[in-house]
């Protein structure tokens, strides 16, 4: 595990933030609440492109800048010595001080942004004439989102994605209420497609249009 934290601390040090060239590319952005299905609907674009697109999941990004001794530093004088155990950020113990106050998570977002960024940018500069698919809750209030050629929101009813986070996530009602409380809303006339729970005809017109 040491070795692999060295590895991306030097790639992410190696990276500056860098002007992104993503316009020979198609970008593709995936927005929704927690447990809509947004890895889903990317790997179901995936499949039906015969693997053509490329999927970057941002929570997987955030999770990834947790591992670096900088961000872990700044979490501990943030937040308190008791969300870093043995080099491992305890996700657990940071999501309950962080999705049950929106200041808390202004403060999380403003550590790990500027390292996301670097890895995002990086990402899509390497990836020049590929469809591209992004998807993360935050996307649609991110620069990213102008980026995107096609915008998809996942409107899916609080009871299925309720359940499908507690099993993912191994988590209790309760985590996932704070969870909920601390997403944002979203403007369905920013989006190109809106899909509802099971629209696969929506889904098989959105690759069409690629």
């Amino acid at each position: 595990m040491t070795n692999i934290i060295n590895m991306y601390f030097n790639y992410i040090k190696k990276c500056n933030i860098i002007q992104v060239d993503w316009r020979e590319s198609m970008i593709i952005g995936i927005c929704g609440k927690s447990g809509c299905g947004k890895s889903t609907l990317a790997n179901q674009i995936i499949e039906l492109t015969n693997n053509k697109a490329i999927h970057l999941d941002i929570d997987k990004v955030g999770h990834r800048v947790l591992l670096l001794p900088e961000v872990q530093e700044e979490l501990v004088s943030s937040f308190g010595e008791s969300v870093v155990k043995e080099n491992n950020v305890d996700r657990k113990k940071l999501g309950e001080i962080v999705f049950d106050s929106r200041n808390e998570m202004n403060k999380l977002s403003n550590i790990t942004w500027k390292y996301m960024q670097i890895e995002i940018d990086n990402f899509l500069n390497l990836r020049k004439g590929k469809i591209v698919i992004l998807d993360w809750l935050l996307l649609s209030i991110s620069k990213y989102f102008d980026m995107c050629d096609i915008k998809i929101f996942l409107d899916i009813p609080y009871e299925i994605r309720k359940q499908r986070a507690m099993k993912r996530d191994n988590i209790s009602k309760e985590a996932f209420d704070l969870r909920e409380k601390a997403s944002i809303e979203f403007d369905e006339s920013a989006f190109d497609y809106v899909i509802k729970a099971n629209d696969k005809e929506t889904v098989k017109r959105l690759v069409k249009s690629l």
